[in-house]
């Protein structure tokens, strides 16, 4: 099996009332594609609608991914964004 290599992330963000997933590359959002959103209120106080959210994004990735590639992606855990791209409740 060959080493695994990172070739992008599912960003989380949150923007306006929504928290909105992109698959980005490393280190930019510059391209970035959307792939869903869920209004803030429906997960601030519930961290397992929240997490199940997150699990759809990766899900779909993973689903783009095997079909493409041929292989599903390895998550690793949440990290946070570089300064750059942080923008608040943008």
């Amino acid at each position: 099996m060959k080493d695994a290599e990172r070739i992008g992330r599912l960003a989380m963000r949150h923007e306006g009332e929504n928290w909105n997933a992109y698959y980005a590359l490393d280190e930019t959002m510059k391209d970035a594609i959307s792939l869903g959103s869920i209004r803030m209120a429906a997960i601030v106080n519930n961290p397992t609608r929240k997490q199940a959210f997150m699990d759809m994004m990766r899900g779909i990735v993973g689903d783009i991914f095997e079909e493409k590639l041929g292989v599903r992606p390895m998550w690793g855990g949440p990290e946070t964004a570089p300064e750059h791209e942080r923008s608040g409740s943008a």
